[in-house]
């Protein structure tokens, strides 16, 4: 059963990340688990569930949560900030930067969680330009493949050194991402400069290891020893960060898939693995943002 799993998730992590389509995987499914009936339960307990149970609540009584766009001009993001009720004067940021399936429950609820750490949350939805993030998952991912990454990076640097040039805006910004966002703030490490305060990336790609030396922020890179797919790229930006005497620090954690965070996806989440990393991103965004 551990080699028809860890071959189903391979097999639904080339159909959400390699274009594949959904006739394809089905088929492919049938060959791994033997039956329509037991491919599709396959899926089901791989792929994130939009019906699981928020960890935070939506209408949890210590926390403010709203739609808000930051940066009004040309250089805006729209999306969901949740803060603490208590006031604090200039808390500091955390761009929560949502995965392949744009800005959907899961992604609020991570943004809820963050902010019950002491910060500002707000993650973006960006697919706001193409009438926001669908329900419907499959399309969400055919928009984020044609999403222009570079000038959706730009944007985003450009609204942190904008919210920081406002006198009530936040003390610091970090950005924390999951696979496409763990990628995204990889890149946005790069093009935001000494703006951004901290990055966290959570099994994302990551970019040409040359470009290690223009990074100024802090990095915590969060990895899934099972999947080789990111860490091709990831780990050699671990090692060109850390030839370039970058901050950073890297964590891999065996024997869980790519996506172990993410609570909503059965097969894929490890509580161990997910709860130990989320106490290391705390601290570190905590210590890089309060400091």
């Amino acid at each position: 059963m551990t080699e028809i799993r860890d071959q189903a998730v391979q097999l639904y992590d080339a159909y959400t990340h390699e274009h594949r389509d959904r006739r394809r995987l089905l088929r492919e499914m049938v060959a791994v688990a033997g039956s329509v009936a037991a491919a599709e339960v396959l899926i089901a307990g791989i792929g994130a569930s939009p019906a699981a149970a928020a960890v935070i609540a939506p209408d949890d009584k210590r926390l403010r949560t709203e739609t808000r766009t930051i940066g009004p001009g040309a250089a805006s993001l729209t999306g969901y900030m949740a803060q603490p009720r208590r006031a604090r004067v200039r808390w500091p940021m955390v761009l929560v930067i949502h995965e392949n399936r744009g800005l959907n429950d899961h992604i609020r609820d991570v943004a809820r969680r963050v902010a019950l750490a002491g910060f500002v949350a707000f993650a973006p939805d960006y697919l706001v330009g193409a009438g926001g993030t669908p329900a419907d998952q499959d399309r969400a991912r055919t928009l984020i493949d044609q999403l222009d990454l570079s000038a959706a990076i730009a944007t985003t640097a450009a609204v942190i050194r904008g919210a920081l040039a406002t006198a009530d805006g936040p003390r610091r910004i970090g950005a924390m991402g999951f696979c496409w966002g763990g990628a995204f703030v990889n890149r946005l490490a790069i093009a935001a400069g000494p703006t951004l305060a901290a990055g966290v990336s959570y099994y994302g790609t990551a970019p040409n290891p040359a470009e290690a030396v223009r990074v100024q922020a802090p990095l915590m890179i969060q990895l899934a020893g099972k999947d080789a797919r990111v860490n091709a790229t990831a780990l050699p930006w671990v090692d060109a960060l850390r030839a370039a005497g970058k901050r950073v620090e890297a964590f891999t954690y065996p024997g869980v898939d790519h996506a172990f965070n993410n609570d909503t996806s059965a097969e894929r989440y490890d509580k161990a693995a997910a709860d130990l990393a989320w106490g290391r991103s705390m601290a570190f965004l905590t210590r890089e943002l309060d400091a």
